[in-house]
């Protein structure tokens, strides 16, 4: 079998795992321990992002005519790819907090929501808390004034009787 048929399968399997993308987080990988890899891992598919290795040239030929093209100056070196198609900070803000614990790991770039971003970009959508914790401060801010009329007409009320 050539060499092409071999890898005409994996280069569609990347093509369907960026279709429909969020983000998609290029790593370097180089320097962790088997365990750290297999808990890195872990709280990646926990949170619905898929993490691979692939080949840099398949990667590149796989985003050749999407947004993820951008991607293709940092494909250099030992490469992970991190992809969500559902909470687009996910992947950036679970491998640079896992970072802090084993430095060898390092965010090479990503693209969020079709727009490319270096490794410091990346850094800064690392800190935007998830969708959930957004929606739950937004719903604590809206309740809280509403919480404190209910008190204050409340005492009103009691003052009275």
């Amino acid at each position: 079998m050539a060499k092409v048929e071999l890898k005409q399968p994996v280069v569609a399997e990347i093509s369907e795992l960026l279709d429909g993308a969020q983000t998609a987080v290029l790593v370097d990988y180089r320097g962790l321990t088997v365990e750290q890899d297999t808990i890195l891992r872990k709280q990646l598919r926990e949170a619905g992002v898929t993490y691979k290795v692939y080949k840099n040239t398949l990667i590149r030929f796989a985003a050749k005519g999407t947004a993820f093209e951008a991607l293709n100056p940092d494909l250099e070196g030992p490469t992970a790819l991190a992809v969500s198609k559902t909470d687009a900070t996910a992947p950036a803000r679970i491998i640079a907090n896992f970072a802090k614990t084993a430095p060898a790991l390092e965010i090479k770039a990503g693209v969020v929501e079709d727009t490319y971003y270096d490794a410091k970009g990346m850094q800064v959508i690392a800190t935007i808390p998830s969708r959930e914790e957004l929606l739950g401060k937004l719903l604590g801010s809206i309740q809280s004034p509403i919480t404190n009329l209910a008190r204050v007409l409340n005492q009103i009320a009691e003052a009275k009787a």
